[in-house]
């Protein structure tokens, strides 16, 4: 990832006192990062943290992260927002948007951290629309190019055979499965990298919190 000269950017907005006091200003937002020219403020980052932490997506656990690891997740993401509004590859199931968006609120809802204070009515379908457009733009980009032959589950049964107290016997489909799932994280991962690597980023000093 290109970090180029970190800065610090912010849009300033003029203070009550500022008729009294000339040059008198509060920061209003700061900029956490620049991705190819699109803006990701600190509220962004902070809210994808909140997100996280609280489990909010379906069939997640909660991922406690500092807002510089919150940032970094959020680049990535949206590198790959652009790339599909470029390809227009990637749709969202309005059944399953529905669905998710349902169990997401009642997750937040039920979150400890003060930080779900912060998110405001609305916010949580549309990052839940986000992430579901994520998943299918990668399933259509990385996923399908996939595969795992007979040969390497037939490896990897008899590997784990050999392991001695591994359990119970998994069947070829679990092993086929859990090796399709490993290699397309990996191949996601990979694509995130080459992605960034090609963009241009720039980045805003942030205190790990």
């Amino acid at each position: 990832m290109n970090h180029g000269v970190p800065i610090l950017l912010g849009l300033l907005l003029l203070s009550p006192s500022a008729g009294r006091a000339a040059g008198e200003y509060r920061v209003y937002e700061s900029t956490a990062a620049s991705v190819n020219g699109e803006v990701l403020f600190v509220s962004d980052v902070a809210r994808e943290a909140c997100f996280l932490g609280c489990a909010a997506m379906p069939g997640t656990g909660e991922e406690i992260l500092s807002l510089r690891q919150a940032r970094d997740r959020l680049i990535l993401d949206t590198l790959a927002l652009q790339e599909q509004r470029k390809l227009l590859l990637g749709t969202v199931d309005n059944v399953t948007l529905e669905r998710d968006a349902r169990e997401a609120e009642s997750r937040m809802a039920a979150c400890p951290s003060p930080c779900k204070r912060e998110i405001a009515p609305g916010e949580i379908r549309e990052w839940i629309r986000r992430k579901l457009l994520l998943r299918d733009f990668f399933n259509r980009r990385v996923a399908v190019f996939v595969e795992v032959k007979d040969d390497d589950v037939r490896r990897e049964l008899a590997r784990r055979s050999s392991v001695p107290g591994n359990g119970a016997r998994p069947t070829e489909e679990q092993v086929r499965g859990g090796m399709r799932d490993a290699r397309i994280a990996q191949e996601i991962r990979n694509w995130q990298s080459r992605a960034a690597s090609k963009s241009r980023l720039i980045l805003s000093p942030m205190e790990d919190r």
